[in-house]
């Protein structure tokens, strides 16, 4: 597998740590609560319970799972992509979120030549 920008070898060595380490903890409560809810709707369905209150689980399930994508997110562009623009090497990372970002839309994802 091809090294991501994102990695540590990117950033100079072992000393770079990913900007999400400080909020380790936060994101790790919200994926347990997302395990949950995904628990809750398998138990929904097992229990054959009306459509619509599944849908709305769903509903509320995909918003947890975009707000923590969110929070990854802004760690990335605080910590890696500042760090990288410091370094001289942004365009790279920039690409590399923009192309996330597309995909996260589902929206094709450009060349990776920009013009």
């Amino acid at each position: 597998m091809a090294a991501t920008p994102g990695h540590a070898g990117a950033h100079g060595g072992d000393t770079f740590r990913h900007s999400y380490s400080k909020d380790r903890a936060q994101l790790v409560r919200r994926l347990a609560r997302i395990e949950g809810q995904v628990r809750g709707i398998a138990r929904m369905i097992e229990r054959e319970e009306y459509c619509v209150d599944i849908l709305q689980q769903t509903a509320a399930l995909r918003a947890a799972v975009d707000s923590l994508a969110i929070l990854v997110l802004e760690d990335h562009v605080q910590g890696c992509v500042r760090t990288a623009a410091e370094h001289g090497n942004a365009d790279r990372y920039v690409d590399e979120v923009v192309d996330v970002v597309r995909r996260t839309l589902g929206r094709p994802v450009r060349g990776a030549t920009r013009g």
